[in-house]
């Protein structure tokens, strides 16, 4: 995969995380995606802690920002 068809290429994990929270709220996003850190006391700084340190959490939100782009242009 190159960078010009990669929707990741140029995207920090806060970028990622910062537009799916704006999208879907923090709610939403943890039926989602149920893990821990969107469900309990949610916040962009625990969030991203922990999806550094977990690589399968960090996977699954790469993958619904990859699918949510086409909502998020239109």
């Amino acid at each position: 995969m190159n960078g010009g068809n990669d929707p990741l290429h140029g995207k920090t994990l806060a970028v990622i995380l910062e537009s799916l929270v704006e999208h879907y709220g923090w709610e939403e996003l943890g039926t989602k995606i149920n893990i821990r850190c969107f469900n309990n006391d949610p916040s962009i700084k625990s969030s991203l802690t922990f999806l550094r340190r977990t690589p399968w959490a960090r996977e699954k939100v790469e993958q619904l920002y990859i699918k949510s782009i086409k909502k998020f242009n239109s």
